[in-house]
């Protein structure tokens, strides 16, 4: 199976590769790595500036002002977690992959699908483990 350029197979993914097929797979997911990690110190950036902005220009503020800073912090906040897990997910596959589980499922073993690694290289489960842990999260 191809991922982002790389070759991934079943079980025991990264153990039956050759070491150039390794070292494809760990570029892309350092690469991911690399531009969530800017992506994310940018964001900070950007809400620290916005924290500044909005200690210095609170006089005066209305109700609705006060709403669209709480609405803007908020949506700055998230974003911030989301870019921080994507990051952490990202360097989750890179540790599976220096221990030989990459494309394996952290729930049941059995390979995840290629399609769910080349859309989402950082994947840990197969389809079914996934949506069984949404339906019980749900």
């Amino acid at each position: 199976m191809l991922v982002n350029g790389a070759v991934i197979t079943g079980k025991g993914a990264a153990k039956g590769r050759t070491q150039e097929e390794i070292d494809q797979i760990r570029t892309v997911l350092r690469t991911r790595f690399d531009d969530l990690s800017t992506e994310y110190e940018a964001a900070l950036a950007e809400n620290q500036k916005l924290r500044l902005v909005e200690m210095g220009d609170s006089a005066g503020d209305d109700q609705a002002d006060s709403g669209s800073k709480t609405a803007e912090r908020d949506a700055a906040t998230s974003l911030l977690r989301t870019l921080l897990d994507r990051r952490t997910q990202a360097e989750h596959a890179m540790q599976r992959l220096e221990e030989g589980t990459y494309g394996n499922c952290e729930g049941c073993s059995n390979p995840i699908p290629w399609e769910r690694l080349e859309i989402f290289p950082s994947a840990t489960t197969c389809v079914n483990c996934k949506q069984n842990r949404e339906r019980r999260a749900g």
